[in-house]
């Protein structure tokens, strides 16, 4: 027989409306009760039964995070901080693979596993801000990612023009005077791509440097076979690029590879930067150059909030947090670092 609430009741010499109230945090209790309780617990060995009690409140107690590409490292890293976090707070994570198309993203927003989740975390890529703005269900929905903006929702990220910054301008500091941008995108202004490379053609101004639309690479995903084509066509320019800043570090990855497949030596002829401080940028040869965000923070702050939203707390909203994010130099720029280090 399992240990039931009565018999903490008893070991604690408390009333079952106490326990009740500490195992689910329905009222304050004083601190020496709680105490008490807790200890009869830890005695006991006693477990919550979390699916009946998310039963009992009408809900599944599964959440979703929805992501364009399940084989992308900066969100499978993502996943197991925000796997771990509704563990913690009695959830269990499940995930939605859109592929970045768009009735699929379409469909999530709209509820089509309203029924089976209590709320979403959404990572979208083609929606924009009118489909939010239309949105027909109710499930609470935390935004990650930098696809939609100026919507009422809670919305987790970086800043992207201000990272973008950071990372030509430490290509600049470094002499570098052709500065590519590879990863643009066609389209929706408000996409990260877009961000990026304003934050790109901003730091160009700063330093007084002309926009020359050539050094700017579109790709059709954002991929090391995306990187790899891209690099190929700006180092077939008669100027090529001395410095390349990628979307993400994938595509970072891969302009490496194609520079170094050519002769190149990087980062003595070209120097490279990514976004995303990926594991695999810390074990490559050479190691990659990045802008990290706080991914412990972005998806602490997605599950949290989102949880709050289920539970019904009285929260200020929506919250729209700029993450913080960080230089990271490695070799990929010339600067020294062992692998998995940095």
């Amino acid at each position: 027989m399992g240990v039931s609430l009565k018999d903490i009741a008893e070991r604690a010499g408390v009333s079952l409306a106490t326990v009740s109230n500490v195992v689910n945090g329905y009222r304050p209790v004083g601190e020496r009760t709680r105490q008490r309780v807790q200890r009869a617990i830890d005695e006991l060995g006693y477990t919550p039964n979390l699916s009946a009690r998310h039963l009992r409140r009408g809900r599944t107690g599964l959440i979703a995070l929805a992501i364009p590409e399940l084989t992308n490292p900066y969100f499978a890293e993502l996943a197991e901080i925000a796997i771990r976090e509704a563990g913690s707070l009695g959830y269990t994570l499940v995930m939605e693979n859109t592929a970045g198309a768009y009735d699929a993203e379409l469909s999530l927003l709209n509820g089509a596993q309203r029924h089976v989740i209590d709320g979403l975390v959404f990572s979208p890529v083609r929606i924009g801000r009118d489909e939010v703005l239309a949105r027909t269900s109710d499930t609470p929905l935390v935004l990650i990612g930098e696809g939609v903006h100026d919507v009422p929702y809670d919305h987790i990220a970086i800043d992207n023009v201000a990272a973008s910054r950071l990372a030509v301008r430490h290509l600049l500091a470094l002499g570098r005077r052709r500065v590519a941008f590879i990863g643009a995108r066609l389209g929706d202004e408000s996409q990260a791509a877009h961000l990026r490379l304003r934050g790109y053609r901003e730091a160009l101004t700063e330093a007084g440097l002309p926009y020359r639309p050539e050094l700017v690479a579109v790709t059709a995903r954002f991929g090391r076979r995306d990187g790899v084509r891209a690099m190929r066509d700006l180092l077939d320019l008669d100027e090529p690029p001395d410095a390349v800043f990628g979307y993400n570090d994938l595509i970072a990855i891969g302009a490496v590879r194609a520079a170094r497949e050519a002769g190149r030596d990087v980062p003595g002829e070209v120097a490279v930067v990514g976004i995303d401080d990926i594991e695999e940028s810390r074990f490559g040869t050479p190691t990659l150059t990045t802008i990290a965000p706080d991914k412990e923070q972005i998806a602490h702050l997605a599950v949290r909030r989102l949880i709050a939203r289920i539970e019904g707390a009285q929260v200020a909203g929506p919250l729209t947090p700029a993450t913080p994010f960080r230089l990271v130099t490695r070799e990929s720029t010339g600067f020294r670092s062992a692998a998995g280090t940095g």
